[in-house]
């Protein structure tokens, strides 16, 4: 079977769904980094054996990192083949990409077409990926209509955003995309915040997913998520759009906030850590207070002191400044912080916008 010309990235993504695996060779440290989703990490060269062809580049010749890399990586594919593709069937469509659709690639695919699969490759690899996403990101925001959860700490916006999701209402949760609950205490215990290309990858991946003829949800962040920054064009568009604002008495907001933030009170070292990072805020005086609360167990005290010392002061005064149309959003309060007071909640946003909201 004769090679086919690599697939331009643009043609690639608009049919991703016809291929039947996308197979990504580059080094297991280049794969964690970004990557095409639902993209298999069959490496060709793995990170140590990357470092070791490089090296020889450097000090030797490009033809002895060239011998070596031949070596290393038809011992790859033969395993990868062996180990992950005996069961394939005559038919498979595979999608193979490396960091700039070069030597990599270029094996992998040549010795999958050898065999009678039906390989492409795609043609500038991860670096052309790469440029698609970040260009996308430029002009995707635009088509949509975004509705704006807005409300204070500890109200329920991202319980009403997963209710909204089960739905069925398109809904773009950017903490669940970076994996943090997008305040100082917002780390999500043992699971660290992708890297900013991920993120940028799952946004694109959730948008490029959505009818633009019907709204998308999304909380008020800020510009950063934790470590992570939200592109420049999605963050104006939510600036500008439409918002909804939800309320809790105070007591239902500390009670949801325990719920979510239990990870401290079995570890309260950590959230010292945390606290610490506030001192320049609030002095040290206010943060041992508060420190103190805890030591106490004290958790409810404590809880409603950072959302009237801390959070409410900072939300009031960043929700005006970014989001103009706050003061004329409508106020939805859930009866409960149970999930079906917001799932009931959900379902009304959902099915009739923000008609469904009362003043």
């Amino acid at each position: 079977m004769v090679d086919r010309p690599p697939i331009a990235c643009d043609e690639a993504l608009a049919q991703l769904a016809q291929f039947d695996a996308i197979l990504d060779v580059r080094s297991p440290g280049e794969f964690a980094e970004d990557h095409v989703p639902g993209a298999l990490n069959v490496p060709v060269l793995d990170d140590a054996e990357r470092a070791e062809v490089g090296t020889l580049h450097k000090q030797v010749s490009a033809f002895a990192a060239r011998r070596r890399g031949a070596v290393l990586a038809a011992r790859n594919i033969a395993r990868h083949v062996e180990a992950l593709f005996s069961d394939k069937s005559r038919e498979w469509r595979p999608l193979v990409y490396c960091w700039r659709g070069g030597a990599r690639s270029g094996a992998m695919t040549h010795v999958l077409t050898r065999i009678g699969w039906h390989a492409r490759q795609l043609e500038g690899g991860y670096r052309a990926y790469r440029r698609a996403v970040v260009a996308a990101l430029q002009d995707l925001p635009a088509r949509f209509e975004f509705r704006v959860i807005c409300g204070t700490t500890g109200s329920g916006k991202s319980r009403l955003l997963g209710e909204l999701r089960r739905a069925g209402a398109q809904v773009l949760d950017l903490e669940r995309l970076a994996q943090h609950r997008g305040s100082v205490l917002g780390g999500l215990p043992a699971q660290p915040q992708p890297t900013q290309k991920m993120f940028e990858t799952r946004i694109w991946w959730t948008l490029r997913s959505f009818d633009p003829a019907r709204p998308v949800f999304v909380e008020s962040e800020s510009r950063k998520v934790g470590d992570l920054r939200v592109p420049d064009a999605l963050i104006e568009r939510m600036r500008a759009a439409h918002c909804v604002r939800v309320e809790l008495p105070l007591p239902e907001r500390v009670r949801l906030l325990r719920d979510e933030y239990l990870h401290f009170e079995a570890d309260p070292q950590a959230l010292f850590a945390q606290l610490d990072c506030l001192v320049p805020l609030h002095g040290r005086e206010r943060i041992e207070s508060w420190k103190s609360l805890a030591r106490q167990g004290q958790w409810d005290a404590l809880v409603e002191r950072l959302l009237v010392e801390h959070y409410d002061p900072a939300y009031q005064r960043s929700i005006r400044r970014n989001f103009g149309r706050i003061d004329v959003a409508p106020t939805v309060r859930p009866a409960s912080t149970s999930e079906a007071a917001y799932a009931e909640l959900a379902r009304s946003l959902a099915a009739h916008g923000l008609d469904a909201t009362v003043e």
